[in-house]
């Protein structure tokens, strides 16, 4: 729009903006500290596997960073929920560490967008996103020659979301998990998530991880 002030870097060259205030006690330091608001793209390469601890920041970006803020592992797991609040009833751009039942509780009518991976109205649009170097198979129940497993619920593996099928802990076991799996193997089965709650936001991940295209 052109009373926008803030610079199309910042906006990704779009017209609108996504603001948010952190809930981590040392990024509230650190905005209050600066004084003012702070352009904030993600820590890690495009594409590639988001972090959730400062050592998954080292590994990605290297020597391109001068500094690593360590708060310690991410308590979510997930990146934020991204909301459109543009339109009279609200559209999730992006599922995320909000549940969004518990969205709907106090927005109610949450509708969810129609993405369109040619052109990304919102980080985390593109068809293949999160995504390691080993190919990804969904919904398995078992693992084949090869594989390593990441297991969920009754579903064993080498590693497990959450052995008692708890979604919260899933979600922030996902992207460490996958990165540990991804250093041994070229190939990944992971076990059925359910697709509710933050299952949603799971599995869109795990469905942009293992897009080919």
């Amino acid at each position: 729009a052109p009373t926008l002030s803030v610079c199309d870097l910042a906006r990704a060259g779009l017209d609108s903006i996504a603001l948010r205030i952190p809930a981590h006690p040392v990024a509230l330091q650190l905005l209050a500290a600066f004084g003012g608001p702070l352009v904030a793209p993600s820590a890690n390469p495009s594409g590639q596997i988001s972090p959730t601890c400062a050592a998954h920041v080292a590994d990605s970006m290297g020597e391109r960073i001068d500094l690593i803020l360590d708060g310690g592992p991410c308590r979510a797991g997930l990146e934020s929920s991204i909301i459109d609040a543009r339109h009279e009833t609200p559209v999730l751009q992006r599922p995320g560490s909000l549940d969004p039942q518990a969205i709907d509780l106090v927005w109610p009518g949450l509708r969810r967008a129609e993405s369109d991976p040619d052109l990304p109205r919102s980080p985390g649009q593109l068809l293949r996103h999160y995504a390691p170097r080993a190919r990804l198979r969904l919904n398995a129940t078992r693992r084949e020659d090869g594989e390593g497993m990441l297991g969920f619920g009754p579903v064993k593996g080498d590693l497990s979301l959450s052995p008692t099928g708890n979604l919260a802990e899933a979600a922030t076991n996902l992207f460490a998990m996958l990165r540990e799996l991804d250093a041994k193997h070229t190939r990944i089965a992971v076990a059925p998530v359910p697709m509710h709650g933050l299952g949603e936001a799971i599995n869109d991940r795990l469905t942009r991880a293992a897009e080919t295209g």
